[in-house]
């Protein structure tokens, strides 16, 4: 698995330039107020609990707050895999957001702009990074700072995927990278991440450097673990966060039922990746939590401590081809307890059509993520009235080739909703050999490739739009 996530990285960087061509209540926006002063950021950076001044202000503050609202705000320099600044301007805030039983928390969010003005509102990107980890050094706030040391913590992913996000800048639109798995880093829960997310994207508005405005058209990006969160906010903002100019959400790899991608980890290479998630629903569903602590076999208890540190490397690399369900020793069997139903429907997707337009892939032969679950999501969604779904399935890759194949269409497609190009009506499902034949794919992506590089040498990104 270490292998794969090495190719990962890799292969991020490839798509780093594609895109350079390319619950129930409306929640209230936090009142207008002045801004915190914005500091700078510790030379050299430091994870949540050495840093609880910016991380964890007094829960006092934070449950006076509005969801949104500015809490603290720095300058930070943001770099390639922690050695190469990236010359864009720079920020993280913290905020006010909501866990998934309505409680007050704080949580981070991290804004990259090019530099220089640009014409018309500043279009945006949020982006979801598959932070896929249980751990503070693991957090994108952290992974994405100059002379960080998340990549040998095991924190690959942020950092590959922080090239596609430069792809974004150099089209001169601000990045929003949220820390969706909250506080507690609670990977796999989803609507926990979405209300984070939204509220990130409030807290972004607030912030004048920013240039973020009411006006400024919005798209949602995330891939794999980054899909798990926006999927959920794409089906949240309606009801949370109704006055978010949100014009379209793209998405692949997508675990919309994590009841079948547990299963499918059964035994199986990516059994290790999956459990990390079954520890980070234990710290947002306190139901949850008190079932594994009665139910957890000594084994089980052992394994689940030793995966609690960890970043998604290691999460992936440390006990494959485990016997997950194994681990719960439940009356009538660990999947028909209560509380695992209950888990799993909670953080099921399909539960409200997504108020803007849809771009979402999957491979066929996904080992990870079964297509499967996402054909049904699909179906889902296109029964309702005014659903805008465009879905393709890829036959020739598998969860990380998938992420290469498919990006570079999906990206294109966003670019066009940020454009203003309205997205066709209904639903269209494709099934492709490999979306890397189709036209538009090889002129963007080969265009796309010397941008990318010139990044890494300090070109400064966006800043001519």
């Amino acid at each position: 698995m270490g292998v794969e996530l090495r190719t990962r990285t890799f292969l991020a960087a490839a798509l780093s330039a594609v895109a350079v061509v390319a619950t129930a209540a409306v929640t209230p926006v936090a009142p207008a107020h002045a801004d915190p002063a914005v500091t700078q950021a510790p030379l050299v950076p430091l994870p949540q609990e050495l840093d609880p001044a910016f991380y964890r202000p007094p829960a006092r503050e934070v449950a006076a707050a509005a969801p949104g609202e500015i809490l603290r705000a720095r300058r930070i320099t943001p770099a390639n895999f922690g050695v190469a600044p990236i010359n864009v301007d720079a920020w993280q805030l913290t905020f006010r957001s909501t866990d998934t039983r309505g409680r007050a928390i704080p949580a981070v969010t991290t804004i990259l702009k090019p530099r220089g003005t640009t014409t018309g509102p500043r279009k945006v990107v949020s982006m979801q990074i598959a932070e896929d980890s249980t751990a503070s050094y693991c957090a994108t706030s952290y992974a994405v700072q100059h002379l960080n040391a998340g990549p040998l913590l095991g924190q690959v992913v942020a950092p590959a995927e922080l090239l596609i996000a430069q792809g974004f800048l150099n089209q001169g639109y601000a990045v929003v990278l949220p820390d969706h798995e909250g506080p507690n880093h609670a990977y796999g829960a989803g609507p926990l991440g979405a209300r984070i997310t939204l509220d990130s994207l409030r807290a972004a508005k607030r912030f004048a450097p920013s240039s973020i405005t009411d006006a400024s058209p919005i798209g949602l990006y995330g891939y794999s673990g980054g899909a798990i969160v926006t999927g959920h906010t794409a089906e949240l903002k309606k009801t949370y966060a109704p006055e978010l100019n949100i014009v379209g959400a793209a998405e692949g790899g997508v675990p919309a039922d994590l009841e079948v991608v547990l299963k499918a980890a059964q035994n199986n290479v990516t059994s290790g990746l999956v459990l990390g998630a079954v520890v980070g629903l234990t710290r947002e569903y306190d139901y949850f939590r008190t079932f594994m602590n009665s139910h957890l076999d000594p084994l089980g208890r052992a394994v689940l401590a030793l995966k609690g540190p960890l970043c998604v490397q290691y999460q992936a690399a440390t006990f494959p081809f485990l016997n997950n369900i194994g681990f719960i020793r439940a009356p009538g069997g660990a999947l028909r307890a209560p509380a695992v139903r209950r888990v799993f429907d909670d953080t099921r997707m399909g539960k409200s059509l997504p108020d803007m337009p849809m771009y979402m892939w999957n491979s066929a032969l996904d080992e990870i993520i079964p297509v499967g679950q996402v054909d049904r999501l699909v179906g889902q969604y296109c029964r309702r009235p005014g659903a805008r779904v465009t879905y393709t399935r890829d036959h020739l890759s598998e969860h990380l080739i998938a992420e290469v194949s498919g990006a570079p269409l999906a990206l294109l497609w966003l670019k066009d909703r940020l454009d203003g190009k309205p997205a066709a009506k209904g639903c269209r499902t494709s099934d492709d050999l490999t979306m890397t034949s189709r036209p538009r794919w090889w002129p963007t992506f080969s265009a796309a490739v010397g941008a990318g590089l010139a990044a890494l040498f300090g070109k400064p990104l966006g800043a001519e739009r």
